[in-house]
């Protein structure tokens, strides 16, 4: 039997997502064009500090997964806040091809990479700005490794509805949002994920 470290991309993935979901062979090959090219390029951008392929599989790709799963049924916009290399957003967009996920990233050469890496993703659009002084609607916002502090200033203008990949720390008051209990990810002990909806105040 192989040992994770003989394994390739394919298998961990499958592996680590068993009984959490199923992709077809497409997804998945998507997903590892996604991980070749991130590897080229992350020598010029630092795109991610990761070096192990299991654990970038597992706290990239699987958490990124594993938050697709838990979103609503229907047609959602999706906004990607601080997406860096594409996290959750590509992956949300490869399981969710029904939905519109947009790629939100102010550091510009970080969205050129993310404009190269979804060029044949047809629900997939990148903004290179900051998230607040995006004034478009969306259904949902998603995040992964963004602080509560950045994710402030945009996270109530841009959706009536958050899923953060986070860690321990709960969301702040300020953040004005009523949150689920948290769901612990299957890879780790402090690693969690977050809905929930905004507060809407009286009168509006």
């Amino acid at each position: 039997m192989s040992t994770s470290a003989s394994r390739t991309f394919p298998e961990l993935l499958r592996a680590k997502l068993s009984g959490i979901a199923e992709l077809t062979a497409d997804q998945v090959q998507t997903l590892q064009n996604h991980y070749e090219l991130l590897q080229r390029w992350n020598r010029a951008l630092n795109l991610t500090s990761i070096d192990s392929l299991e654990e970038t599989v597992e706290r990239h790709y699987c958490e990124s997964v594993f938050l697709a799963t838990h979103l609503p049924a229907g047609l959602l916009r999706i906004a990607d806040i601080g997406s860096g290399a594409g996290f959750p957003g590509i992956p949300v967009a490869v399981l969710r091809r029904d939905c519109h996920v947009t790629l939100i990233e102010a550091h510009h050469r970080k969205a050129v990479f993310l404009r190269e890496v979804t060029r044949t993703m047809a629900n997939v659009e990148v903004l290179a700005k900051r998230a607040e002084s995006i004034r478009e609607q969306f259904d949902r916002v998603v995040s992964r490794a963004v602080s509560y502090e950045d994710l402030g200033p945009a996270l109530t203008s841009l959706a009536p509805a958050a899923d953060l990949l986070t860690g321990g720390e709960p969301p702040p008051i300020k953040l004005c949002f009523t949150w689920n209990a948290p769901i612990q990810l299957p890879w780790g002990r402090n690693r969690f994920l977050r809905t929930g909806v905004r507060i809407v105040s009286r009168g509006t």
